[in-house]
């Protein structure tokens, strides 16, 4: 086979726009068409923590069920994302730097206990779920939006409730035969919110009266991680209809998804068992196919560790927005959903500048050879942009290169304008636009709130002639410390960069690269001889004499 029926036998076998996110929607839509289901209105769920800080994770459940849902737009099929906030939840830990007083809240739904940042919002589950919401609505994710206190309480849930607690003995045995776990063989899937305490898991629901839609309970107390939470010993009886409680993890996935038709929802493998288990109640109790799974890994820190509410480690969308575009963001959660995710702030400055990669390829300027590889940047591109990219690339410059600049001028209240000056003295930019000075501004902040990364040293193994040729361009540098910058002293500064090549046995664009990498992480910059002056010698030599 010659490579050009090679390309063409790629081009044939891809699927949609190349992406894993279109093979998922080429796998639902052929699932659904064997079940026969109606496809006027497809929708994908994805479950919103409430109980703590979201994290760039939490977002990340949302942000790619919702390109899955731009993938299924773009076969032609209508979809929405479901936004489902478990704000009934009970607070089980107190996440790290939030008030003491909370403890006094364990337990209780998250819906019904006040804000720990004031009174911006009715209860703490609504203030931490508009954290993650606000997130959406900045990265331009669209969504329904669905608060689980709201279903539970309006009734959205009720025939799902009645049939599930019906069948609880078979339920029961069913979880225990799954994942080993008896407990509700003895105990009704259901958490009664207890009328005397509040409190949501001290109260052990022992009955359902079908006819009245109650369940009768006793707040006998609970184990919550290590701890004993104390009931109160109020016995009562909670009404299904009025939210006076909620379903257990095990069995209210399969719930929502038949009320709301869910027919996509991806899951950490940190909830197998529970979706295990509930695919079952969702085809055998309640009658409905349960949704297309996808299982991804979760985000660990730089560590390894899980990132978590409760650990402190938390990088939220808020703190990445500080310094990254939100397509940075997406191009984060749309390249891949296979394989774990070690993800910190400091991956800010690679995917801002990946993300001006894949848009360079998008519009043809810069060449990829592999058609395969090329349509599956292109897509990601376009899922970026909400299947609507623009129509002209925008102005780029390395973000290291920003910082750097932007680090020049701390204080300066010109220090927006200044560093788009350099800029355009160097050629990467002919006019102001927004996009630009955002990302000025962005790099600025980056420069101020992590000055001790203006020291940074980027894996750079240097040759003996290389340190040679580095040690000589000091040298030079001490010959032009405290020269003007000007055309004429660039332009003999940048003659000596190639002298100093030459004379070491090197390329002259082998030592340039060779500088780009070691100043700026990349392969490439602006004219060397502008630069250095502009960088000024103090700063310049400080960077050369890290590599020596």
């Amino acid at each position: 086979m010659n490579e050009e029926e090679d390309n063409h036998n790629q081009q044939q076998i891809v699927i949609g726009k190349g992406t894993w996110l279109d093979k998922v929607a080429d796998t639902l839509i052929k699932r659904e068409k064997k079940l026969g289901r109606k496809l006027d209105l497809i929708r994908v769920e994805s479950g919103l923590g409430a109980s703590g800080i979201p994290h760039i994770g939490s977002m990340g459940d949302a942000v790619r069920a919702y390109g899955i849902a731009l993938a299924l737009q773009n076969m032609g099929y209508r979809a929405e994302l479901i936004a489902y906030s478990d704000d009934m939840d009970g607070l089980r830990k107190i996440p790290a730097g939030l008030p003491d007083w909370l403890k006094d809240h364990i337990a209780r739904p998250v819906s019904e206990i006040p804000d720990p940042f004031g009174s911006c919002h009715a209860s703490y589950g609504a203030h931490m779920s508009s954290l993650l919401l606000d997130g959406l609505d900045r990265a331009g994710i669209k969504y329904r939006f669905q608060s689980g206190r709201e279903a539970y309480k309006s009734g959205k849930l009720v025939s799902q409730i009645d049939r599930i607690l019906q069948s609880s003995e078979k339920l029961g045995k069913k979880i225990a035969e799954f994942v080993g776990q008896d407990k509700y063989v003895s105990v009704l899937p259901y958490f009664p919110v207890c009328s005397s305490c509040g409190r949501l898991y001290t109260a052990a629901a022992e009955k359902y009266l079908p006819d009245e839609k109650k369940v009768t309970y006793t707040c006998k107390g609970s184990r919550i991680g290590k701890n004993e939470v104390p009931g109160c010993g109020h016995r009562g009886e909670a009404d299904i209809t009025k939210g006076e409680g909620k379903l257990a993890w095990k069995v209210e996935f399969a719930a929502r998804w038949q009320a709301f038709d869910v027919r996509f929802e991806a899951y950490g493998k940190d909830i197998m068992d529970s979706v295990r288990v509930n695919d079952w109640v969702c085809d055998e109790i309640l009658g409905h196919p349960h949704p297309l799974h996808v299982k991804y890994e979760m985000f660990l820190d730089k560590s390894g560790k899980k990132i978590s509410k409760s650990a402190g480690n938390v990088l939220t969308p808020q703190m990445w927005l500080r310094y990254g575009t939100p397509e940075s963001i997406l191009l984060l959660l749309f390249k891949r959903i296979a394989g774990t995710h070690h993800v910190g702030l400091e991956d800010v400055p690679a995917l801002m500048d990946e993300y001006d990669s894949y848009e360079d390829l998008y519009f043809g300027k810069v060449k990829e050879d592999n058609p395969a590889k090329l349509t599956k940047i292109k897509g990601i591109y376009e899922y970026i942009n909400k299947l609507d990219p623009p129509k002209q690339p925008a102005p780029h410059a390395l973000y290291r290169f920003l910082v750097q600049q932007a680090s020049i001028y701390p204080s300066d209240p010109d220090r927006l304008e200044k560093v788009f000056s350099r800029l355009v003295k160097y050629g990467m930019v002919k006019e102001k636009g927004d996009a630009i000075m955002r990302k000025i501004q962005l790099a600025a902040n980056w420069a101020d709130d992590n000055a001790s990364q203006h020291e940074e040293k980027f894996e750079v193994q240097l040759t003996d002639s290389q340190k040679k040729a580095v040690t000589d361009l000091l040298g030079v540098l001490g010959e032009f410390a405290g020269v003007q910058e000007t055309p004429e002293n660039a332009k003999a500064l940048q003659s000596r960069v190639f002298d100093i090549a030459r004379a070491n046995g090197m390329e002259p664009k082998e030592l340039f690269t060779l500088l780009y990498r070691m100043f700026l992480n990349a392969d490439r910059g602006p004219r060397i001889g502008n630069y250095f002056l502009d960088l000024g010698y103090e700063r310049a030599s400080s960077v050369l004499k890290r590599y020596l």
